[in-house]
């Protein structure tokens, strides 16, 4: 198979497997003045949907893609499952769009629940960086449960809206959303994540989260440390296989989970930017938000040699940070990769496999 290319939405449609790009900002999408939509991908087989990751605006994305046989407006009866990579909230700010819009798109019944999988209960607070330069320390917030996983997450969420929840079941009879969407925390395998503040990425080997006739999904354990657990995911599907990385500095999980993949979307960050508005020269110095993109993302200059250590076919550099860099900066992260680079935008797609011919 070619090293898959950027297509539009509308060239797109002649492939069974495509990808689409419906947010590609890291962080909030307002960054800089970027114009990017928050981060969230499309994988699309048949008619069937699969979302990745709920980023600022994702929603209106998903309707202008016109995923699905009648837009929107039906699309989610389209969508088999939801996959979140980690908790952090520009990666899941409009999820509770998907819970309480799906009412309006789908109310004389789904087809089938809506399968959502997410990252765990982190299972202890993650650890105060530079706590002798903090001129104060923080209060634990939420402090009967600081680190909830997918379940209890999408609970509270739901107990929030309960007054708008209980009056559209009771006075325009919809459908109870628990009849919608069935949630579940992404469990480890057994042995992995006991301590949560040790090494966020121990050696291991992709595991089985979702299968269904149509894909089979894996994850594995990425280092976007102090968040965790934080994934990666493979979709294998019959026309080629699409990863992606999540949010994560340079990892051997990684590689181990892109081997050999068709497509590999990956985060990435301009360190340029970073150290501008964070560095030591910045007009406002934030030691402590500077660590965090040192260590938690992926530099421009690091992505090309993850990509070709994988084999990948086509690296997508994704999640930009910010999202207004200049192209000719993310287009360095060629030097180390043999593949197809393509510079991510909004609503750009990919085909896989076998174009039909009409």
């Amino acid at each position: 198979m070619n090293a898959p290319s950027p297509l539009s939405i509308e060239e797109s449609r002649r492939y069974r497997t495509r990808v689409v790009l419906l947010g590609t900002s890291g962080g909030p999408p307002w960054w800089d003045n970027a114009t990017r939509t928050g981060i969230s991908t499309a994988i699309c087989v048949g008619d069937a949907v699969y979302l990745i990751d709920c980023g600022e605006g994702w929603g209106p994305q998903f309707r202008r893609s016109g995923i699905g046989p009648s837009g929107f407006q039906r699309g989610l009866d389209n969508m088999r499952a939801v996959f979140l990579t980690h908790h952090h909230s520009d990666h899941t700010v409009d999820y509770p769009n998907l819970l309480l819009l799906a009412w309006h798109n789908g109310s004389d019944g789904l087809q089938r629940p809506i399968k959502i999988l997410g990252p765990g209960d982190r299972g202890a607070l993650p650890p105060i960086f530079d706590p002798e330069s903090r001129e104060r320390l923080p209060e634990v917030w939420n402090p009967e449960s600081p680190t909830p996983g997918m379940e209890e997450f999408t609970d509270k969420l739901l107990r929030a809206y309960a007054t708008d929840i209980n009056d559209r079941m009771r006075d325009n009879a919809k459908q109870d959303l628990r009849e919608i969407f069935e949630v579940s925390d992404i469990r480890l395998p057994e042995g992995l994540g006991d301590h949560p503040d040790g090494d966020p990425t121990p050696e291991m080997e992709p595991f089985e989260i979702y299968r269904d006739e149509l894909v089979r999904v894996t994850a594995i354990l990425v280092d976007h440390r102090p968040v965790f657990p934080a994934y990666a995911f493979r979709f294998e599907t019959p026309d080629g296989d699409i990863v992606i990385s999540g949010d994560t500095g340079v990892c051997e999980n990684l590689v181990k989970i892109a081997k050999g993949a068709d497509i590999l979307l990956h985060e990435c960050i301009d360190m340029i930017w970073v150290d501008e508005l964070l560095g030591p020269n910045a007009p406002k110095p934030d030691p402590n938000l500077l660590q965090h993109m040192l260590a938690a993302h992926t530099s421009i200059e690091e992505v090309g040699p993850q990509a070709e250590a994988a084999g990948v076919k086509t690296l997508v550099l994704t999640h930009l940070a910010p999202g207004n860099s200049p192209r000719e900066r993310w287009e360095r992260a060629q030097e180390g990769f043999s593949g197809r680079l393509v510079v991510g935008e909004d609503l750009m797609a990919f085909g896989l496999g076998e174009p039909s011919a009409s």
